[in-house]
This record gives structure tokens, sequence and C-alpha cells, in this order.
């Protein structure tokens, strides 16, 4: 049964959004932008890359399918039966598509300026109508193979997936988003079709509209166009218990750069046996933000001190990402010593002292970027399907962020750093000693 119109209030941020629902369990979040030119819709589905090992909800069977198959799918979602593919229709109505696969999630998207409800419609068609055949798998295997081996070939990318690599030894996180050369190599049309009956039934869907639209005019398009599927159990996946050791303490490869590329990993397996969903997995992403805001941030005497001796510049950050089975905090950037950096981030990190006014301060700064957040759709849309899909609601960002201590942030920094899985990633310059 499809659930009626909520409207939500914001008045910390001074905005408003309306949700639905339809009969089969899609949920529908519009953000009204009045006299904004531009719409952006996106549409996703909670399945990523490492949604490798499920119970298929038809056979009741449970089955493990080959790495690089959720993208793998995205990429054929836009091929239609009879030839020609739904970029055309897109690009006739005046429209910019694209799609995204990341661990957890295959996004959807379009933008325009014009004719926004037959785009709409387009979106909703093209997830429910799979097109698989030998002929055309076997054409994608092509082309997705020439992607892999781009991606490969660049610094960056190879920087990251080789500290994965070294970091996890079982979960599917290790593996690149696209898979591998071999593993797409076994993808069918039968797999495809599973994974797209599972995967893209619209109780495990989001879709999210942002625009200068009226809610009520998005939600009688959504309901005339929405599939008719029955219902569909909750889909139960399953992930290999990760080690807290890592794979590999430090892997290094030679590349065309100017100057060394730095990674430092950490496994975090206590936010992951904590749980990285709900409120508490939000609450938990923000004290670590905070942390390493405090601990690397522009004005950190760590970072100040790092940057004035040459030994990073300012695109050098830390990050934090989770989901289920996996947790990894990462520092990267360039370097022109790799050595004297990990060792200055060793002894520093646990050192640097932090303060109730520092603290407030990254409080602010992170208020802000959440505001600013509804200013970008793009960034908005990566934003809440995350939140939604890990069963958060984003509304709490606020309340949440004004409650936390300097004394969590200080457990939350004793509790990365004294945990024993951590790895180095480099990239070094070809034929530099």
């Amino acid at each position: 049964m499809a659930t009626a119109m909520e409207t939500r209030e914001l008045p910390a941020i001074g905005e408003r959004v309306h949700t639905f629902g339809t009969a089969a369990g899609l949920q529908v979040a519009v953000v009204p932008r009045p006299g904004y030119r531009k719409t952006y819709a996106t549409y996703a589905t909670h399945y990523g890359s490492i949604d490798n090992r499920f119970v298929d909800p038809a056979s009741g069977e449970t089955v493990t399918v080959t790495d690089g198959i959720a993208h793998f799918l995205e990429h054929k979602m836009f091929e239609k039966e009879g030839g020609g593919d739904f970029f055309d229709d897109y690009a006739r109505l005046g429209a910019s598509a694209n799609a995204y696969t990341d661990y957890t999630t295959t996004t959807y998207l379009f933008s325009t300026t014009a004719h926004v409800f037959e785009n709409l419609e387009v979106l909703l068609r093209q997830l429910t109508r799979p097109y698989f055949t030998p002929a055309n798998v076997e054409k994608e295997k092509g082309i997705i193979e020439q992607e892999i081996r781009m991606y490969w070939d660049m610094p960056g990318d190879r920087l990251h997936s080789n500290l994965m690599h070294a970091l996890y030894r079982e979960h599917p996180v290790r593996i690149d988003i696209a898979g591998t050369v071999e593993s797409i190599r076994a993808i069918t049309p039968d797999d495809l079709y599973r994974c797209h009956r599972t995967f893209y039934h619209p109780s495990n869907m989001r879709l999210l509209v942002i625009g200068d639209v009226d809610p009520a005019a998005v939600q009688e398009t959504v309901l005339r166009h929405a599939e008719a599927a029955g219902p569909q159990p909750p889909i139960r996946r399953f992930y290999p218990e990760e080690p807290d050791a890592v794979e590999a303490e430090r892997v290094e490869r030679r590349m065309p750069v100017a100057l060394p590329l730095f990674a430092l990993g950490f496994k975090d397996p206590a936010a992951v046996r904590a749980g990285t969903d709900g409120q508490a997995g939000l609450r938990r992403d923000l004290v670590t933000g905070l942390m390493w805001a405090l601990l690397l941030g522009r004005t950190s005497p760590l970072f100040r001190s790092l940057y004035e001796d040459g030994l990073i510049n300012d695109r050098f950050g830390a990050h934090f990402s989770a989901g289920p089975g996996y947790a990894t905090h990462v520092l990267s950037g360039e370097t022109p010593d790799p050595a004297a950096l990990e060792a200055r981030l060793t002894d520093g990190l646990p050192t640097v002292p932090f303060t109730e006014e520092d603290l407030e301060r990254k409080k602010r700064r992170e208020l802000g970027e959440y505001v600013s957040l509804f200013q970008n759709p793009e960034n908005l849309a990566y934003a809440l399907n995350e939140l939604w899909f890990r069963g958060i609601d984003p509304w709490s960002y606020p309340d949440l962020l004004a409650g936390i201590t300097l004394d969590e942030v200080e457990r939350r920094r004793r509790e990365v750093l004294e945990q024993a899985g951590r790895a180095v990633s480099l990239i070094l310059p070809e034929g530099a000693a």
C-alpha cells in the first residue's frame, strides 16, 4: 500500500523535505528548490560491489556471484531491447544522465533544465527493463576490461587499490569495484538477471528529486509509472569474517609520477563490531571526522609542521569509510620522503593536543559543511542515499554533532591508533633510487 506524502520541516537549516512510498516499497524524497534552474534526480539501489553472497529471494538458495557484477549490471541497465540505449532517450529530452557503483550502492541519475517529468519517466522505466543476451554481455566484457586496465594505469587509483588489498584478507572490499579482468569474464546473462531480480526490487531502492518541482506532481508521476512488483522479504547478505591483522604491512609500485604517492591505512575492527549503521553509526562517523579534523586539519599543529617541513602539500588529508563488515581510515597525499612522513605521523598522531575551543570550532565548520550540502544537489544526493541505506535519519545530524564531547574524541583516537591493523601503500617514481 502506498504511503501518504509527509513533510519534514528543518528550521535549523531552512529546508523542507517531502517523502512518500509506493505500494511495492519504493521510498521517494523530494527537496523543493524554488527558482532553481536545474532539476537533479537519483534512483539508487542498496547494492554495491561487496554484495556478492546473498539469498536469492526467488529460490531461497544462497548464491555467490563473481566480483564486479554490480558495476557490470550498472553498465548494462542503459541498454534497450530492440537497439539503442537510454542515454539517447535522456539526450532527446535535454537531460544529462550518468550512473556509478560504489561498495554498497548503485546510483542512476540525471540533471536537466527541461522536460523534468518526461525524464523522470525514463528513469523509472530504465531500471525495470533489463535486457541481457549472451552477445551483448560478451560485448560489454571487452568494454569493462578496457576500463579496468585504464584504472590500473592511474597512480591514484592504484595507490588506493593496493592499500585495500594490503589491509584486507577476506572481505570483498579488498577487490576493486569493477572486479578483475578474470572475474568479469565469468559473468552470464542469468547472473545479471538474478542480481537485478534480487537487488533492483523497489523495496531496496530510493528515488530522490531535487529542484523547482511540485512534490505532488512528482508523486503523481511516480505512482503512475512505478513498478507493480509483489512484496519481497529483506535481502539476506553475507560477508566473510575479517581478521584484525592485515594481509601485508607495505606494498610498493613504480609508476610515472613526479613525487611519491603515500597512503597510510588503519583497519577499525572496533567500529565493525559496534556496528556501522543507525544513529550510533552516524555518531561514530561524526566523532571520527572531528578527530581527523583536529589531528590533520589545515590549522592543526601536526599538519602545519609537516607542511612547513615540506613533507606534505595542501592536498594531504584523512578519510574514514565504513560499511557492512569493514571500516577503514586512510591518510594520503604526495610526499618527497615517505619514510620520514610515516615516522612523523606515527609519533605525532597520538600526541596532538585537543582543546574544547578547537573542538567547538571544528563542530561549527562541520555544521557549515552539512548546510552547504543542500546547495549542491550531487553531493546532497550522495550523502542522503548513503545515510538512508544505513538506516540513519539524516536530519538528526545537527543535534548529534552538537552533543559530541572532547572525551568522546579522545577515546576514539585511542581506539583507532591502538588497533594493530595498519598498512602503507606507496607509488614511487620510475627510475628513482
